[in-house]
C-alpha cells in the first residue's frame, strides 16, 4: 500500500499528530496525518486531499523527505514522508481524531506510536546542516574552531570531524588532540560532532557518532550503539542500500553539483539525486557545491539537508 504522509510543522517548530479514529486499525495509535495514494495521484496530491479530508487545511508549502517501507506483518506499506510547513485554515480532528502540536526534539507525552512513525521522529531530529572539517594542519585549527564556533551559534547543524590530509602529515597524537578541541567545542555549542571512519576506531568511542566510508559501510552495525549517530557516504544506489541495510541513520549522497574537489568526474545533478534519493528509505544529505543558498532548492528534491566543506 503506497501512502503519503506529513510532518506538519508550525512557526515555532512544534508538529502534529493524530490518534487514529476507533472505526479504522490500530485505533488510539497516533500517527502523521495522511493516507493511500490513488491511482495518478503524485506523493504531494494525495497529501494535500489526505489532510483535506483528515484536517481541512489546504497545503501550499510540502516538500518530499524520505520514503520508507514497513512491514505491519499483514502488508507492506510504503510510506512517503513530507515535510509541510504551509497551509491555509486551522487544523480540526475532521473524523473525531485528537490532535497533538508536540515538540519533536522533545520526548513525546502522548502513544502509542504506530511504528512506522517512529523512524521519522528520530530522523527529524536530525539536524539539516552537515558540516565536513577540512582543517589540514595544526596551524589552520585556531581559526577553524573560530569559525565553527560562530557557525554554531546561529545554526544547528551536525560537525563531522574528517582529516585524512592532516593525518598524513602529523603525528597521531596532533590530531587526536585536535579532534578532542573540536569535540569539545561541539558539546559546548550543543551540537553532536561525528568522526570520519578513516581516523582510528579507538577514537571513535569519543564522538557523538560515526561516519563510515563507502568501503567502511561493512562496519556500520557491529558499531552501532544506543544514541550514537552512524552516518555513510554513498555516490551509487548499491551503496545507498548497504548504509541502509546496515542500519545507518542517514547518508550523504554526491557529489549533486559541480565542485573543486571532482573536477575529473560529473555531477550528479539534482534529477539523479532525487531518483536515488527516493529508493534510499533513510534521511539523505545533499553534498558537493552546496550552501546556504542551495538548502531550499535541495529539499524540493527530497533531501535531509545540505553538507559541505567550503560553502557552508
Amino acid at each position: 500500500i503506497d501512502v503519503a504522509a506529513g510532518l506538519i510543522f508550525r512557526p515555532d517548530g512544534k508538529m502534529l499528530l493524530a490518534e487514529r479514529p476507533t472505526d479504522k486499525p490500530w485505533a488510539g495509535w497516533w500517527e502523521l496525518p495522511g493516507g493511500k495514494i490513488e491511482p495518478g495521484e503524485t506523493v504531494l496530491q494525495a497529501l494535500s486531499r489526505e489532510l483535506k479530508e483528515e484536517l481541512n487545511i489546504d497545503v501550499t508549502a510540502a516538500t518530499p523527505w524520505v520514503t520508507y517501507t514497513h512491514d505491519y506483518e499483514k502488508r507492506w506499506v510504503r510510506l512517503a514522508f513530507c515535510r509541510v510547513t504551509g497551509w491555509d485554515g486551522t487544523a480540526i480532528g475532521a473524523e473525531g481524531q485528537k490532535l497533538m502540536w508536540v515538540n519533536p526534539n522533545e520526548p513525546v507525552t502522548v502513544g502509542p506510536l504506530l511504528p512506522a512513525t517512529e523512524p521519522p521522529m528520530r530522523w527529524i531530529k536530525i539536524p539539516e546542516r552537515y558540516l565536513l572539517s577540512s582543517i589540514q594542519n595544526q596551524t589552520h585549527l585556531p581559526v577553524f574552531l573560530e569559525k565553527l564556533a560562530q557557525f554554531l551559534k546561529n545554526k544547528p547543524a551536525l560537525v563531522q570531524f574528517r582529516e585524512p590530509e592532516w593525518t598524513a602529515n602529523a603525528s597521531t597524537d596532533e590530531v587526536h588532540a585536535g579532534f578532542i578541541q573540536v569535540l569539545e567545542l561541539c558539546r559546548k555549542m550543543g551540537a553532536r560532532c561525528l568522526i570520519n571512519s578513516c581516523h582510528p576506531e579507538q577514537w571513535w568511542p569519543q564522538a557523538e557518532g560515526v561516519h563510515f566510508r563507502a568501503a567502511d559501510a561493512h562496519k556500520i552495525n557491529s558499531n552501532k550503539a544506543t544514541g550514537r549517530l552512524t552516518g555513510a557516504s554513498a555516490h551509487t544506489a548499491d551503496e545507498l542500500a548497504q548504509a541502509r541495510a546496515q542500519g545507518a541513520d542517514f547518508a550523504v549522497l554526491g557529489h549533486v553539483l559541480a565542485t573543486p574537489s571532482h573536477t575529473d568526474e560529473p555531477p550528479l545533478g539534482w534529477a539523479r539525486f532525487a531518483e536515488l534519493n527516493r529508493n534510499a528509505g533513510l534521511p539523505v544529505f545533499a553534498i558537493g557545491g552546496q550552501s546556504n543558498d542551495t538548502l531550499s532548492q535541495a529539499k524540493q528534491y527530497g533531501a535531509h539537508g545540505i553538507a559541505g566543506i567550503r560553502y557552508l
